[in-house]
Order: C-alpha cells, then structure tokens, then sequence
C-alpha cells in the first residue's frame, strides 16, 4: 500500500465531506452553513493541493488540476463570506449566500473528481 497515496486520499475525502456538510442546507439561509467547516474545508483543500505538488503522473497532474480548482473556488467563496458579513451595508444578504454556497457547491465537485480519479489510479495500479 502506498503511504503516500493513502495519505492524500483522506485529505481529498475529508476535504470532500466537509465541502458537502458547508452546502448542505438552505441556498440563501446563512443559518444553515457554518463559517468554520468552509475555512475548514479550505484548509484541507490547500493540503491536498501541496500532497500532489511532486506527482509527475498525467492522472497526477489531472489530480492537481482539480485540486487547484477546489482551492480557487473556496478562496472565492471565502471571500464572498467576508465581504457579506464586514462591508457590506446590508450585511450577508441571501443573494451574496446564495454565491458562496454556489462556490463552494463546485469546491465539492472539483474534490469529487479528485476522489473518482484516486478510484480510477488505484484500479490502474492493481491491473
């Protein structure tokens, strides 16, 4: 078994549900979401991201890909966030919930194919 790969998959699996606990809930309800389990999942996202700087494998590079992508998107999402809850005048407005949850919906996406290209490697490998 490969410490390496094991490793990285439960980054990208934990990074996963996280991403999935966050969008869970309403669209436009900040209630339902909670700050914390986004910086979370953005935090875990980064570590992904540096787990496959050094994979000189094509499904390696896909894999950093879209890890990028996931990193890019919960930094926007994040951003959204702080700009809802301290400049603007209104405050966290549905609409600006709306755009994070949207964010970090395709976050979620972006990590579930990291977790179906992992499948797809490790089926490669046994072969």
């Amino acid at each position: 078994m490969n410490r390496e790969k094991v490793i990285f998959a439960f980054f990208i699996v934990l990074a996963l549900t996280l991403n999935f606990g966050f969008v869970l809930g309403d669209l436009d309800n900040a209630a339902h979401h909670d700050v914390f389990e986004l910086f979370a999942a953005l935090v875990v996202s980064l570590i992904c991201t540096v787990l496959k700087f050094g994979d000189r494998t094509h499904l390696g590079a896909l894999m950093l890909a879209t890890s990028l992508v996931a990193d890019l998107q919960l930094i926007i999402a994040a951003g959204f966030w702080g700009y809802g809850e301290q400049i603007a005048a209104a405050g966290m407005t549905p609409r600006i919930m709306a755009s994070v949850v949207s964010f970090a919906a395709g976050a979620a996406v972006a990590n579930l194919i990291s977790v179906i290209l992992l499948v797809v490697e490790t089926a490669l490998i046994r072969r």
